[in-house]
């Protein structure tokens, strides 16, 4: 009988997933399809594919049989190229489609799970039952249509096209030829664990979809559209593309919208970034823990063989939960998208990702497996156990839709490099890479450089036995008549010595991530380094657990020296980011450049700062800054590098300087030429006497034109001296310049600022005169993103109130009523910036009635209210220290902090506030001393007054002594008289 394609009826419709075996009637029936097709149809169904097993592989050709129950292959053909098979528990009778039994009788075996690669293009896992007498080696029935789909072009015999289900589960050919040679022969049935295709399908929902939750009262802002250069929009056209046809990301109509930009990449190409700062501000942080680095390494101490994998995409496999998408939204030139999967650059996409690893390996964590966001390690005793191990980690991600990247996975080796140490059976050891940076210190042979040696070996001499033994002869080299670049073999014998003890213990610890890291870098002319430390739980000693240094590029090196000091930061963070990446405590980082410290809440960042700022977002840290003199171990890291000659020439002006002088005096040639004759006889050799009617047209020419550019008196009077004189150029060529409207509208003044520094009048008493300001955009608290403060000048008593928002004027007056006037009255004299609320109709009016003076400072002029900056300096402080990472809180700690302010003395009056305007001391915490009395009124009067006369005689001395020192970098200011013409600053 002939196995062809099968034609009539079939009483039971399967469903089968590929690789388990069809299901069977009551009766233990398998059903084949039967039919009589001439050889020539045959023919045109049939497909070439190749099986492979752990031992083997094989091509033949497979006919397609929508008639047959299941799939099959002839048992002498199996036999005669060794598949491996094993018996069925339950035998099964072949019966054709009119259910007569089959004359090879009953299938009692079959294969064990083989790959089949189909037409050339396609990989799949497949179990094959065994039959006798087939005329086809291979038959593919109805579970395995059912399961891919397939479209056939009935001319050709060859799949056009798989079905959707298909992409999911099997990968190209052309992918596993190359990509999987990596792939040991016992894991070849999980092939498509390592699909680059499948891993680019959009991830079903699952109950570990990302949710973006936002703090109360906020919304994701709306970034800026960063410009594309015409390379980029063509790469951004064609992500968008990629994505929307992966369904990774759709339109969208979101009122959010973070900015979408390019960085290059180091092969030349382009990186796509998206600007989620904004919204990560917003976000409610999840503080689900990573994994603890030493409680991962205890677990595996005893394996002897380990492989480690990779995952491929790993966010992108994730969803966003439903209805949060439009928080993902970014902006284009070209239209406004959102993701539908998770994108790197989210806060608790780490978070959200450990939860989900932990849970799919829940069970096998500790046991054969460890899991660190998307890098995961099996380890076993022996190898057929570790195979089995591997094959369960494989299984279970093909179950969740996971893929491995294969050129970064290790298989069955004893030893393997991880989260940055070298596991094996005897042990675990610190990565050489840790220590590199000092082993390969460069011997330095200038002053300088050996300075810097010593001052980073100092820093750890407390560690090293005889240390100064040991370090005398390179000190010997810094003497006076030494020469460094000589070095003696007793001051090479001791760098090198130096340089062991430094990446050994006791000094180098192993890092413990119950303990806070601190993060120490700089960065030089030439390249960065860092120091990863931590501090003994017992002695509070500094010890490195690990030193990191790099050379600069040629582009890096021509970064500003901000840029330079972040990407330092940005360096080490990358090299430890095992370690600091879901760090149990806060990560301090020592930096020199105290323009860091502001890096965070920048409003515009160039793309490569905004990529930068992504990455940082991954991270829990602060920045603090550190004198270069202080930062020595860092510096001396960046600086190890042997100086060699830079790769860039000298900078060559555009357009030379004698061709600028040139052209000018070409024109004045011609213009002077014809006059000489009646020139004085004074008239220095060699140079041009201008007439007085001319003077003023060649000044304009020196001066004003655009090859001069507006240069300053003394440049102006070098220009006119090279070939020009007159008898008073000099003065006339300052007087010039001096009444140059443009130089004095443009230029700025590099003098010492003009006029005295005027302190505002003292007050008498408390509460008559105020200053108030506000603090703006802070994170929603309660409700809140605003801080009302309101200081008393003579006391310093300040009120701080909590607001929603910025108040209307009307609004302003409704809370002054409410929070100032109930407790201290209507003040004399309020000094306040020109906020749109206090210069506003409404607010004058107000004031007038009440009988309040209103001073207002000038714009970007913030002395004038100084007081109450200094006040919001404080305040800010206070909250930074107790609000932490916690920013939502510091509405509550408001009473607090002004409590803490009002009670603490103030340097210019040597009282607090509170004891100025109450004279006592409240009382905030419990202890011994002796009650006083009640006070008469006569007496407590007699006190007040004693009280506010010293408190007024302090705040003069400390406004005289604050004027004096102000006006040592001033200059008496011009008298101006009604009617004089003066320039206005448009800036103020």
């Amino acid at each position: 009988m002939y196995i062809l394609w099968g034609q009539g009826s079939f009483s039971q419709t399967m469903q089968q997933e590929a690789g388990k075996h069809p299901s069977l009637n009551e009766e233990g029936e398998l059903h084949l399809g039967a039919g009589v097709s001439s050889p020539q149809f045959a023919s045109k169904v049939q497909l070439p594919v190749k099986l492979s097993w752990p031992t083997g592989s094989v091509n033949l050709s497979a006919f397609v049989d929508s008639g047959a129950k299941g799939n099959f292959i002839e048992a002498t053909f199996a036999a005669k190229h060794g598949i491996p098979v094993v018996p069925l528990s339950v035998p099964m009778r072949l019966l054709t489609v009119d259910k007569r039994p089959l004359g090879s009788g009953v299938v009692n075996k079959k294969t064990v799970s083989l790959s089949l690669c189909v037409n050339d293009f396609h990989v799949e896992e497949i179990v094959l039952f065994l039959i006798e007498g087939a005329s086809s080696p291979l038959i593919l029935g109805l579970p395995w249509l059912q399961v891919h789909n397939p479209q056939i072009n009935w001319v050709t015999g060859e799949v056009s096209q798989w079905g959707s289900c298909c992409r999911g589960i099997c990968i190209p050919s052309t992918i596993a030829a190359t990509s999987l040679e990596g792939l040991p022969a016992a894991y070849s049935a999980y092939a498509d664990v390592f699909s680059k295709r499948a891993a680019e399908t959009l991830p079903p929902h699952r109950q570990y979809d990302c949710p973006i939750d936002l703090v109360p009262g906020s919304s994701p802002p709306r970034g800026r559209t960063y410009p594309l250069s015409l390379p980029e929009s063509q790469s951004m056209k064609e992500y968008i593309q990629e994505n929307l046809e992966r369904g990774f990301i759709r339109p969208s109509n979101s009122p959010a919208g973070a900015g979408f930009f390019f960085v290059g990449k180091k092969d030349g190409g382009l990186r796509p970034c998206i600007d989620y700062r904004g919204l990560n501000k917003v976000t409610i942080k999840n503080r689900y823990p990573l994994p603890l680095i030493s409680e991962l390494f205890d677990q595996v101490k005893t394996a002897k063989i380990y492989t480690k994998l990779d995952l491929r995409g790993a966010y992108n496999l994730i969803r966003i939960r439903e209805g949060d998408e439009w928080k993902t939204a970014f902006n284009t030139r070209d239209g406004h998208y959102e993701y539908l999967v998770m994108p790197f650059g989210l806060c608790n996409a780490p978070a959200v990702f450990q939860e989900f690893v932990n849970d799919i390996f829940r069970d096998l964590l500790g046991v054969f497996v460890v899991v660190y966001l998307d890098d995961i390690l099996i380890f076993s005793s022996n190898l057929n156990e570790h195979r089995k191990h591997v094959c369960e980690v494989l299984k279970r991600l093909r179950e969740n839709n996971l893929y491995a990247k294969l050129e970064k996975c290790t298989f069955e080796v004893s030893t393997v490099q991880f989260l940055g140490f070298i596991i094996s059976s005897k042990g675990l050891e610190m990565d050489p890479g840790k220590v590199r940076a000092v082993l390969d210190w460069a011997q330095p042979f200038s002053l300088r450089a050996v300075q810097r040696f010593l001052g980073f070996a100092n820093y750890y001499r407390q560690f090293i036995k005889n240390f100064s033994l040991i370090v005398a002869p390179i000190t010997n080299l810094t003497k006076k008549g030494a020469d460094p670049s000589i070095w003696p073999p007793e001051a090479v014998q001791a760098f090198e010595t130096l340089k062991k003890e430094f990446s050994s213990a006791p000094i180098l610890r192993p890092p413990d991530s119950a303990l806070p890291f601190i993060v120490e870098v700089d960065a030089s002319e030439v390249g960065a380094g860092a120091v990863l430390s931590q501090r003994h739980p017992i002695t509070n000693k500094m010890h490195p657990c690990a030193f990191f240094s790099r050379k600069f590029s040629p582009a890096e090196v021509n970064y500003d020296i901000g840029n330079r000091e972040l990407l330092a930061v940005k360096l080490a963070f990358e090299e430890w980011r095992h370690l600091l990446e879901g760090a149990k405590h806060l990560v301090t980082v020592y930096t020199d450049h105290k323009n860091l410290l502001y890096i965070e809440s920048a409003k515009r960042l160039n793309p490569r700062q905004a990529r930068w700022a992504l990455f940082f977002s991954r991270f829990n840290f602060s920045l603090t800054f550190k004198p270069g003199s202080k930062n020595t171990k860092a510096d001396a890291l960046s600086r190890s590098f042997n100086s060699v000659s830079s790769d860039s020439s000298e900078c060559t002006p555009i357009i030379p300087r004698e061709l600028i002088v040139a052209t000018l005096e070409s024109d004045l040639s011609s213009l002077l030429s014809p006059l000489q004759s009646s020139a004085p006889i004074e008239t220095p050799s060699g140079k041009w006497f201008v007439p007085e009617e001319l003077r003023e047209q060649v000044l304009r020419e020196v001066h004003d034109s655009k090859m001069a550019g507006h240069p300053g008196v003394a440049k102006t009077i070098s220009l006119l001296s090279r070939h020009i004189w007159w008898p008073s150029f000099k003065q006339d060529a300052k007087t010039f310049v001096n009444s140059c409207p443009i130089c004095q509208r443009s230029k700025s003044s590099h003098q010492r600022p003009q006029g005295l520094l005027n302190p505002l009048p003292i007050p008498m008493k408390p509460w008559s005169h105020i200053s108030m300001d506000f603090i703006v955009e802070l994170p929603p608290s309660q409700g809140n993103t605003v801080i009302w403060v309101v200081v008393d000048r003579f006391s310093k008593m300040a009120h701080f109130i909590p607001l929603p928002h910025l108040p209307s004027a009307k609004t302003l007056a409704d809370l002054f009523i409410t929070h100032i006037f109930k407790f201290h009255g209507f003040p004399v004299n309020i000094v306040s910036d020109r906020g749109v609320q206090f210069v506003s109709r409404f607010w004058r009016a107000f004031c007038s009635l009440v009988g309040t003076e209103l001073s207002f400072s000038s714009a970007y002029h913030p002395q004038t209210n100084g007081q109450t900056e200094r006040v919001n300096q404080s305040l800010e402080q206070y909250l930074r220290c107790y609000v932490s990472d916690n920013q939502s809180t510091w509405s509550e700690l408001l009473p607090w902090a002004e409590f803490a302010y009002n009670n603490a003395t103030h340097s210019s009056s040597g009282r607090s506030p509170f004891f100025v305007v109450y004279g006592l001391h409240p009382k905030a915490f419990s202890f011994s001393g002796s009650n006083s009395s009640v006070l008469s009124a006569n007496s407590s009067v007699l006190k007040f007054s004693e009280i506010w006369s010293s408190v007024h005689d302090s705040l003069s001395a400390a406004s005289l002594a604050q004027e004096k020192a102000a006006n040592k970098s001033r200059r008496e200011a011009p008298q101006y008289k009604v009617g004089d013409l003066v320039w206005l600053s448009q800036k103020y």
